[in-house]
């Protein structure tokens, strides 16, 4: 498949340009959110995505009851479009949508739960349990990019974003679409803050450090969304080239210009991701940029894509690295023809993307 637009929601900002000045700019501390435990005094980090990043009037007289997991959404799916410059037919089944999350519009989710403790299941309202529900965004983004083709949302811990490709795959293969809206989008809210501050090690000066492989590994609670516009065909504005994910044993991975790893901390012990790096290859880690989630790899897919078309090699956000690998330290111009995206799933399987110029 070719990637021919892309569309991104992080907490740096909107939009492919933001990406590079992130890239650019490297690690930035994230914010500091007050804990809703009893202890008033206690902060802990998180990326969230700002309010102003989503503050689209144009867009948001159209959605303006949706929420921010529906809004993310919904701007980064319309910005894939606009900037594939593919002129959408709006014929049935020619462009079909696909959003993968791991965890939905889960603050909507709760807020409908707690309006039922409080007011009954009687008074509560409508338009919350409607926005409750996984497939609310991807209904969003049909209406408002008038989009008639088929839509699904899938829901998956383990690999989201690798599930979602191989089905935009075989819809393309098929002929079922011209085109496949492939998107990923997840919000970090109170209660995420909450369970990630109970269950994962969080860093405390807010930096996720990906070559650590350490048992405990700390992690960021993050946030955003990100959208490919995907085709078989030649496409003016293409990226690169980006083949469906494979489950796979570490001594199997095929040789890349650039190996991505993509340890955040969300999926435990990450000792095995020692065997995905080898020193003769180039190695680049991330999520420091964008913080923990599950949909990680949709980021790395973007900042490699990036990477192929540009031609350049981003250097590493942070850069510890008590293994002497192979980091990229610096910013510059390379020759780059393929990137593998390496992620240890929550069943120690190793998820692979690959993406060739």
């Amino acid at each position: 498949m070719n990637i021919a637009g892309i569309g991104i929601i992080s907490t740096r900002g909107r939009g492919i340009d933001s990406l590079d000045i992130a890239l650019r700019q490297g690690w930035i501390a994230p914010s500091q959110t007050k804990s809703h435990s009893n202890d008033q005094n206690v902060f802990y980090p998180a990326y969230r995505v700002k309010k102003e990043t989503i503050n689209d009037i144009t867009i948001l007289k159209k959605i303006r009851r949706a929420d921010k997991f529906s809004k993310m959404a919904v701007m980064a799916a319309r910005d894939a479009v606009i900037d594939s410059g593919i002129q959408i037919n709006h014929k049935e089944s020619e462009v079909g949508i696909i959003l993968a999350t791991a965890f939905g519009p889960h603050v909507t989710t709760f807020r409908f739960l707690d309006d039922i403790i409080d007011y009954g299941d009687g008074s509560v309202s409508p338009t919350t349990f409607s926005h409750s529900v996984h497939n609310a965004a991807a209904s969003y983004i049909s209406s408002l990019l008038n989009i008639r083709g088929p839509t699904v949302t899938i829901t998956q811990f383990a690999s989201p974003i690798h599930q979602s490709l191989i089905l935009a795959k075989a819809w393309l293969t098929e002929k079922r679409c011209k085109y496949v809206l492939i998107g990923c989008v997840d919000v970090c809210g109170n209660v995420m803050e909450y369970i990630c501050n109970q269950k994962l090690r969080i860093a405390n000066d807010g930096k996720i450090r990906p070559f650590n492989f350490s048992a405990s590994p700390s992690s960021v609670p993050g946030e955003g969304s990100v959208f490919f516009m995907t085709t078989l065909e030649n496409c003016q504005n293409k990226y690169c080239e980006i083949i469906p994910a494979y489950i796979t044993n570490c001594d199997t991975i095929e040789k890349s210009d650039i190996n991505i790893i993509e340890a955040d901390g969300m999926a435990g012990d990450e000792t095995s991701y020692q065997n995905t790096a080898p020193v003769d290859v180039f190695a680049g880690g991330y999520s420091p940029i964008f913080g923990s989630m599950k949909i990680i790899s949709a980021f790395h897919c973007t900042v490699s894509a990036l990477m192929l078309k540009k031609q350049i090699r981003y250097a590493c956000p942070v850069q510890d690295n008590p293994y002497d690998l192979n980091l990229i330290t610096k910013t510059e111009s390379a020759e780059i023809k393929q990137i593998c995206c390496i992620r240890k799933n929550c069943a120690n399987k190793t998820d692979i993307i690959k993406l060739i110029r």
